[in-house]
Parts: C-alpha cells; structure tokens; sequence
C-alpha cells in the first residue's frame, strides 16, 4: 500500500502541474452530473413519486451510486484504460517487476479531477438528508456508508473485467461501457421500478441491487422479518471483487504479448 500511495503521490503532481486545466476539468465534472440530477429533479415535478419512491429516496440513491462511481473512476482508472498499456507493450514492463499485476495496473493512472463528480454527489447526498423524514440510527448511518464502500467495489469490479477482454481483443470494448456508464445511470434509481429480469440481472449477476434498492428498504422502514439482513447486503457486493480478480488472474496467464 505504500506503494500504491506513492504511485497516487507522484500522478498528483503531475496532474496539479497545470492546475488550470485541473480546475476547469473539475468544474466540469461537477455539472455534468448535475444536469443529470437536475433533469430528476424535473421529472419529479410532473410526478410526484415512481413506484413509491420519492424525489428525495431517489436523491439518495443517485447521491450514492454517483459517489461510489466517482472514487472507483479515480482510483481504478487504470483498468479502464488498460487497452493502452496492451497496445503500446506496457504490459509486458509489469509482468517482469516483482509486484503484483493488480496493483501496477492500479497505480498507472488516477483521475483526481473526479473530485468534482464526488463533490456534486456530496452537495445531492446533503440535499436529500436535509429533507427526507427518516429516523436515522447508527444502523442506518453504517449502512449508507456500506452502500457507498460496496459501490466502489462493484464499479471496480467491472472495470477489472472490462480490462481482462483486453488480452483477447487488445483495443478496449465499447460494449463494457454498458455495465460502468450504463450501470451507474441505471442505479441510480431503486430497481424495483424496472422489469423483473432487470432487477435479478443487477441483483445476482452485476450486484447493484446490494447497494441500491435492498439497503434502502431498510434505511426507509420498509422491509419485513429481520431487517438486519438488509442492513448487512451491501457488504455481499463487496464480494463481487473476488471473481472479478480471479477472471483477472486466468486473463494475466493467458497473455501471450501484443508483440510491440
């Protein structure tokens, strides 16, 4: 981990070199996502609920897939743009070093103008806290934290996947895109407002049910029986980042060098 924090060390100040661009990137990363939220926030004007979930539960919910989304963005950038160590035979640099592939891939590249995606989601998380009515405990407060640390592992996950098809397909897929971009503007909402099929794919494939509508049963007193299992789900998506290595591991003994 030492490592791993000087690698974060060292990108820092290479990007806070041109401080400018880092500031407008990070404004950037602010509104964009905020258009989105404002566009929620428009839709909830026409309807004043969906499924029964209010503006301010989906504000919730959009607070925290967002936040997870950003701190996996930033710091697991390196993974989603893995294509690149392949392509220019990066790659095979890491394979020789006596350290572990996860974590050289991992400190290539992190993108802190994310700070402003984290920020945004912050300011949304306050807004919707403001004004829910909820009975918060310390059960309730763990358990937004566990969405917020399983979101990040479930993104991460997906990223280390997306990279594994890098040593068959060499350029990255676009396809992959569909679970990270995709997969946030989907959780963003409870998924019980979707189909059926959507609900148990995102469930128990790609786990954005333990960080989204589950955990929220709870936080919103709307569950039955033991409720404490649904406080406990979120840490079942951090789970999901056990296969997604494992995948990577078969994906590092298949690679057979891009030959540049």
């Amino acid at each position: 981990m030492k490592l791993y924090f000087k690698y974060m060390s060292v990108l820092l100040r290479s990007q806070m070199a041109y401080r400018a661009s880092f500031i407008l990137l990070s404004i950037g990363q602010f509104f964009v996502p905020f258009l989105a939220f404002i566009s929620i926030v428009l839709f909830f004007q026409r309807f004043p609920s969906v499924v029964g979930w209010s503006l301010y539960q989906v504000a919730l919910c959009y607070s925290v897939v967002h936040m997870a989304f950003a701190i996996s963005e930033c710091c697991v950038r390196g993974f989603d743009s893995f294509s690149s160590l392949i392509v220019n035979g990066d790659f095979d640099r890491i394979l020789v070093r006596p350290r572990s592939t996860v974590l050289q891939v991992l400190g290539s590249k992190f993108e802190f103008t994310r700070v402003g995606r984290l920020t945004q989601s912050l300011v949304v998380l306050i807004y919707a806290l403001i004004n829910l009515d909820v009975q918060w405990s310390p059960y309730k407060l763990l358990t937004l934290l566990f969405m917020i640390i399983s979101g990040v592992f479930i993104f991460s996950g997906i990223y280390i996947l997306g990279a594994t098809l890098c040593f068959w397909t060499v350029e990255g897929l676009e396809v992959v895109n569909i679970l990270t971009d995709g997969g946030r503007e989907m959780a963003q909402y409870p998924l019980n407002i979707y189909k059926d099929w959507m609900r148990k794919f995102f469930t128990f494939v790609i786990p954005f049910g333990t960080i989204n509508y589950l955990p929220l049963m709870f936080i919103f007193d709307k569950t039955e029986g033991n409720s404490l299992v649904y406080m406990l789900i979120p840490l079942v998506g951090i789970l999901f980042i056990i296969p997604c290595l494992m995948i990577w591991g078969f994906g590092v003994k298949q690679y057979q060098s891009t030959g540049s």
